[in-house]
């Protein structure tokens, strides 16, 4: 009984472990966009994207794990900037995340290059407590990498978050899925 007991456990921890290091398939979002993503992603339907996203610009698609814990997110709109000016609004999105949170720990804040092109990458951890003081709930805490580009007058904003209590196993996960992101 013990053994089986035992054997059991191992089975669980051993699926838990691989559950973030599940096999990553091509996702094409858009006519130009795709990524790498779990298997078991699936897109959001629109009442779930208008009630978890309630922002003037809709994202373009979300993707959800099957718990619903873990979103990824493509958002486009129309941007006077160019791909160069990147570096220069890296202060500006900061900001704006900075304003967003509670509390913001940067893991990485730069212009990297993903598949020949240029993406301003925030990589991070995030805090939101309820300022309102009408719950005692504790703070929701976040790991999420975000990245931005523009191409052709349009800036695309590729999010993707995850339970700070699942950052450990998502962690290189989530860094293969944000660099498979490709755009035609």
């Amino acid at each position: 009984m013990n053994m089986r007991y035992l054997a059991f456990l191992a089975i669980i921890l051993i699926a838990g472990a691989t559950f973030a290091q599940s096999k990553l398939k091509k996702t094409q979002i858009s006519k130009e966009v795709s990524v790498l993503l779990p298997q078991d992603f699936m897109p959001m339907p629109d009442d779930g994207i208008a009630r978890k996203y309630p922002a003037a610009t809709r994202p373009l698609a979300v993707y959800t794990s099957p718990n619903g814990q873990i979103d990824f997110s493509v958002t486009q709109k129309p941007s006077q900037f160019k791909e160069q000016d990147l570096d220069m609004l890296r202060e500006f999105y900061k900001a704006n995340l900075l304003e967003r949170f509670t509390q913001v720990d940067f893991i990485r804040q730069e212009v990297t290059q993903v598949k020949g092109k240029d993406y301003l990458v925030f990589e991070f951890v995030s805090n939101l407590a309820d300022e309102r003081g009408t719950s005692n709930l504790a703070p929701v805490q976040k790991y999420s990498i975000m990245q931005y580009t523009i191409k052709d007058g349009q800036l695309y904003i590729f999010t993707l978050h995850v339970p700070f209590s699942m950052k450990n196993d998502w962690q290189q996960t989530a860094r293969d899925m944000m660099g498979s992101i490709t755009i035609k």
